[in-house]
């Protein structure tokens, strides 16, 4: 099956614009109104009958016939950054660039329409800086269909070389934890009267050093906010927020990690005789990179790129969102395009740059892999 009829350079002519106005209209996490409502113009306009959802932003769209069992998903949201003593919305994550990658799939897969085997599906998801949006997705049943879905990241120079790809991106999994200390105010000059909340605080810090991972693992736990006290200094505090943020390599890693934690919070609760509620309030689940699909989209690298562009997979601590779908399907196979476009100085640094040259092969390079495990799909299907 020839991949496309459009040349790189009228798919990047096309996508340029595309990525400007994207770039320029960045939107926080749930409040991409707008931008639903310009890639919903986008897709209708190309004759495509995109699906958005009641009580959220975000969207997806089918190409082809029948139900789609081959899926690509892009992000959506941007960062909330000072940018020039101001705070603002900022794309500086490369979601933009992401969404243009989706769109150049959408060009290139409409000109196949006509002979693919099955029907495809592109996810536009939201929130994914705040690790919900994968999760609402899995609620709304949109990945149900799927047996292979896949991803694309931007990278930075310190991982990729600019102008190559990688077929797997290894993100580490994340968790963060707040929580309250509740204690008993005394008199500064009778200690023993309350329950000190700082105190209980610092031997929650001092266990949380004493949870043993192996050596062989990467991991980290570590409290990253305390807040406890007023204004008087001859009180003893009563009452303490914090937050914890907890990395992974793996998925079990971060299990042993969740249970050390535990552990220590019934201890300090104990010893000092205060109560400790907390809550997850982001859970970013570790890659399970799929060697089937990891497969496909080396063979699309290597056909479209070529094999001198195709670089080693890419094991990375960053956190991604996109991975939470294996995470709740299991049978799910997924992998993720590392996409080496010279990430400059870094992501999420407020005046990240990359270079826009490397999305229309990105497009490419998706494109192929979907219709090669939309091949793989038929061939079991007629098994």
């Amino acid at each position: 099956m020839e991949l496309r009829k459009l040349t790189n350079q009228q798919l990047a002519e096309q996508l340029q614009p595309i990525f400007e106005h994207l770039h320029k209209n960045p939107e926080i996490s749930w409040n991409e109104v707008e931008t639903t409502a310009y890639l919903v113009d986008f897709l209708r306009q190309a004759g495509l009958e995109p699906q958005t959802f009641n009580d959220m932003t975000g969207l997806y769209v089918d190409i082809g016939k029948g139900t789609p069992t081959v899926g690509f998903r892009t992000d959506m949201d941007a960062l909330w950054q000072k940018i020039d003593g101001t705070f603002q919305a900022n794309h500086s994550c490369g979601h933009d660039g992401h969404m243009t990658v989706a769109l150049g799939v959408i060009l290139l897969l409409k000109e196949l329409e006509p002979t693919l085997p099955g029907a495809i599906r592109i996810l536009f998801q939201p929130a994914e800086e705040k690790a919900q949006g994968a999760k609402a997705f899995v609620e709304q049943g949109v990945v149900d269909s799927l047996q292979f879905l896949f991803g694309a990241h931007v990278r930075p120079l310190m991982e990729l070389k600019e102008g190559t790809y990688a077929p797997a991106l290894h993100h580490g999994a994340a968790k963060l934890f707040t929580g309250e200390i509740h204690g008993v105010e005394a008199h500064g000059a009778r200690p023993e009267q309350g329950a000190n909340t700082i105190e209980a605080a610092a031997a929650l810090i001092d266990g949380l050093k004493r949870i043993w991972i192996s050596p062989a693992e990467s991991a980290s736990i570590k409290m990253t906010q305390i807040q406890a006290g007023g204004t008087s200094t001859n009180i003893i505090p009563g009452n303490a927020s914090f937050s914890i943020d907890a990395r992974a390599q793996t998925n079990e890693t971060m299990d042993a990690l969740t249970a050390g934690f535990k552990k220590t919070v019934d201890a300090v609760s104990t010893l000092y005789d205060v109560s400790i509620d907390y809550n997850v309030d982001a859970h970013i689940a570790a890659a399970q990179v799929d060697d089937t699909a990891k497969s496909i989209l080396k063979q699309a690298i290597i056909q479209v790129a070529g094999e001198e562009n195709c670089a080693p997979e890419v094991i990375t601590p960053g956190g991604e969102d996109f991975h939470f779908y294996t995470y709740s399907k299991p049978q799910l196979q997924t992998t993720m395009l590392g996409l080496g476009c010279g990430v400059t100085p870094g992501l999420h640094h407020p005046e990240m740059t990359f270079n826009q040259t490397y999305l229309p092969t990105g497009a490419e390079i998706i494109t192929k892999a979907l219709v090669l495990a939309l091949q793989q799909t038929e061939r079991s299907d007629t098994k």
